[in-house]
C-alpha cells in the first residue's frame, strides 16, 4: 500500500482544523443569541427598552417621519440590513454614515425623526455625529452597555428620549477567538434589529404578512406569494408547535398568574405568533398584536382581559384541512347570510384545521383568508 504523501496528509489537517474553527464560531455565536433570549426573558431595564422602542418608531412613523440608523464598521453593515428590513416591512428608514452626516447628510433626519445609533461599544464617531443631533431627537442605541447610565452615547442627552436595547455578549470576541474581529457581537446587533423590525410590524399593521407582500413582489418570495396556499391545511399554524405561556417575567412580582408581558414573551419565540395557555386554550396573533399596543396592558392577569382574548378549544370552528381557501370562504360566506351564522362567524373566531385524521391540528384566524369588505358584508358571494 502507498503511504499518503506530505500533501494529502497537510490538507486532512487543513480541513480538519477548518472544521473545528466553524464548529467553534457557531457555538460561540449560539451562546451569544441564548445570553440575548435569557436577557430580555428576565431583566426589566431591556424589556421595557425594547417595548419604548418599539412605541417610538411606531409613533415616529404615524407622525410621517422616517427612522434614521447610524453604524460604523461592521455595526454600520448590521444598520443597513436593519434599514432594507425596516423597507420591506413599510417602515420608511434610511442609513446615515456618520462621517457623511458631519458634510451635508444631518438634513435627513428632520424636525420629528428618530435616530438608531448602533455600536458594540463606544464610537468616537458616533459621539461626534451626536453633538450635531438636536436633543429633542429620541435616540435609541443598541450597544453591549445592559444599563443607561453606563453608556456613553446618552451622555449629554434628554434621559427621556434615550432608549437602550442591550446587545451584550457573554465572553468579549477576543478570548473567544483570539482577536477582537466582529464577530458574536454583530450576530447579537442583528438579531435585536430583526426582533426591533418584525415587532414594529406587528404594531403598526393588522396584516403583516400582506404589508410584506405588497413591498416584495419580486424573486422567489414575491413568486411564493403570487401562488399563495392553496388549501386550509398550508395557511394553518400548527397546534403542536405552538408555545404553552409560563409565568416568566417578573414585571409584577407579587403576581401568581398569567400577565399579559408572559404572553408577548411567550410570542417572541413563537414562529407563528399564535400562543397556547394550556393545551385546550389559545390567542390569536392579531389578539396578541392589540395587547402589545397598550403598555398598561402588560401586569393585567389573563382571566382580567376582555372575554374573547382566549379562545377554548370547543369554540374553535372546524374546518377540513384538505378544503381549498375558497371553499372556505364560500362556506363561511354561506354562512354568515344568517342572523345565528354572523354570531360565531365574526373577526376574531378561530378556524380549527381538521387533518386526515379528523383530528383538530391547526389553527387559522378567520381573517388570514384574506377578505374584501364586499364578501365579509355578504355583497361578495
Amino acid at each position: 500500500m502507498t503511504p499518503p504523501d506530505a500533501d494529502e496528509i497537510l490538507d486532512a489537517a487543513s480541513n480538519a482544523g477548518a472544521l473545528r474553527t466553524a464548529l467553534h464560531v457557531i457555538a460561540t455565536e449560539r451562546d451569544g443569541l441564548t445570553n440575548l433570549e435569557n436577557l430580555y426573558k428576565t431583566n426589566s431595564i431591556a424589556q421595557e427598552g425594547f417595548m419604548s422602542a418599539v412605541h417610538a418608531i411606531s409613533k415616529t412613523i404615524h407622525r410621517g417621519a422616517k427612522v434614521v440608523i447610524s453604524g460604523v464598521g461592521k455595526s454600520g453593515k448590521i444598520g443597513e440590513k436593519l434599514v432594507a428590513t425596516m423597507n420591506s416591512f413599510g417602515v420608511r428608514s434610511t442609513f446615515l454614515h456618520p462621517t457623511e452626516a458631519l458634510h451635508g447628510d444631518l438634513g435627513v433626519i428632520g424636525e420629528v425623526g428618530l435616530h438608531v445609533s448602533i455600536a458594540e461599544c463606544t464610537s468616537a464617531e458616533l459621539l461626534t455625529l451626536l453633538q450635531h443631533i438636536r436633543p429633542s431627537v429620541p435616540l435609541i442605541a443598541i450597544t453591549s452597555h445592559i444599563n443607561p447610565s453606563t453608556c456613553p452615547l446618552f451622555h449629554h442627552r434628554n434621559p427621556s428620549n434615550c432608549i437602550l436595547l442591550p446587545a451584550p455578549i457573554p465572553v468579549s470576541e477576543t478570548v473567544s477567538f483570539g482577536l477582537a474581529a466582529p464577530t458574536t457581537s454583530t450576530t447579537v446587533a442583528l438579531t435585536i434589529g430583526d426582533a426591533l423590525a418584525m415587532a414594529v410590524l406587528n404594531r403598526l399593521h393588522s396584516s403583516p404578512a400582506d404589508v410584506f407582500h405588497k413591498y416584495h413582489p419580486g424573486g422567489a418570495i414575491g413568486a411564493a406569494v403570487s401562488k399563495g396556499p392553496q388549501r386550509m391545511a398550508e395557511l394553518a399554524a400548527m397546534v403542536a408547535d405552538v408555545p404553552i405561556a409560563r409565568i416568566q417575567s417578573r414585571h409584577s412580582s407579587a403576581s401568581t398568574s398569567l400577565t399579559v408581558l408572559d404572553i408577548l414573551l411567550t410570542a417572541a419565540r413563537s414562529s407563528s405568533g399564535w400562543v397556547r395557555l394550556s393545551s385546550r386554550t389559545i390567542v390569536g396573533p392579531r389578539i396578541i398584536q392589540k395587547l402589545g399596543r397598550d403598555p398598561s396592558n402588560l401586569d393585567r392577569e389573563i382571566h382580567h382581559l376582555e372575554e374573547g382574548t382566549v379562545v377554548e378549544k370547543q369554540d374553535w370552528i372546524s374546518i377540513p384541512g384538505s378544503s381549498t381557501v375558497k371553499e372556505a370562504k364560500q362556506w363561511i360566506m354561506d354562512m354568515r347570510r344568517g342572523e345565528r351564522g354572523k354570531r360565531f362567524l365574526k373577526q376574531g373566531t378561530i378556524l380549527g384545521i381538521v387533518d386526515e385524521e379528523k383530528e383538530v391540528s391547526g389553527v387559522v384566524e378567520i381573517e388570514e383568508l384574506g377578505w374584501t369588505e364586499e364578501e365579509w358584508s355578504g355583497d361578495g358571494g
